[in-house]
């Protein structure tokens, strides 16, 4: 989905990042995507993973697993601290934002929408579960598309952490409560505590979703980077 540009500032496709986070949580940087939202997003990941892991960015590369999942190559033995667990990582690209995730948690995930005017009620009875479709149509009219892409980035971002897309239904999956609000702290699935979701504070017009597969994600925080911008503190 897309959608007009938001403020975020533009930034190169080559642009450095503060990414000490990765090994506690998962750092998630967003961009103006500029004319090769591909290549914007694919840089920034690039330029994080080397700083991660102490390596120089020319000898890694983002490959595909079968089902999709990008996946980090080319690092050689990694040096930072935890390198006995991998940097996992996590794309997502419009026509005008991207974002990037890197964590050593577990596979990841990561979603980026523009809040605009959507058909949500038609949409959500379409394609999201009847208990959330019923919840949004509840919703005041002007608060209903930022509520309906809260739960749209969110099943993004699972999907992405499983590996398997909205493949089997993945619209339909229960993410968390409809209603809950932007926080930087990854919370656990109530029937799924290997999963685990948050909707970190966002550049203005922006929704954003993180979602990890790991037992021990719950808790951990998620930080959003800007490029020339200071982090963005962890909001509980």
């Amino acid at each position: 989905m897309t959608g007009p540009t938001a403020a975020v500032a533009p930034t190169a496709a080559t642009a450095a990042a503060p990414v000490a986070e990765a090994a506690a949580g998962v750092t998630v940087l967003v961009a103006a995507a500029g004319p090769d939202a591909r290549r914007t997003v694919r840089g920034l990941l690039l330029d994080a993973a080397a700083d991660t892991l102490g390596v120089p960015r020319a000898g890694l590369r983002i490959a595909r697993e079968p089902g999709g999942r990008p996946v980090l190559e080319g690092a050689g033995p990694p040096v930072a601290e935890g390198a006995d667990r991998p940097l996992h990582i996590a794309l997502s690209h419009g026509r005008d934002t991207v974002a990037a995730a890197l964590t050593r948690l577990g596979p990841v995930g990561v979603d980026v929408e523009h809040v605009r005017p959507l058909p949500t009620a038609a949409l959500a009875r379409r394609w999201f579960d009847p208990a959330e479709a019923e919840w949004l149509a509840r919703q005041p009219g002007p608060e209903q598309p930022t509520a309906f892409l809260r739960l749209w980035v969110q099943k993004e971002a699972l999907g992405k952490a499983l590996g398997t897309g909205l493949r089997g239904g993945g619209m339909r999956r229960r993410v968390l409560p409809p209603g809950t609000p932007p926080t930087g702290l990854l919370a656990p699935l109530p029937a799924r505590p290997d999963l685990a979701l948050c909707l970190p504070q966002a550049p203005p017009g922006l929704c954003l979703a993180v979602g990890v597969w790991s037992p021990g994600a719950a808790g951990a925080p998620a930080t959003v980077v800007v490029p020339g911008t200071p982090p963005s503190p962890t909001r509980t």
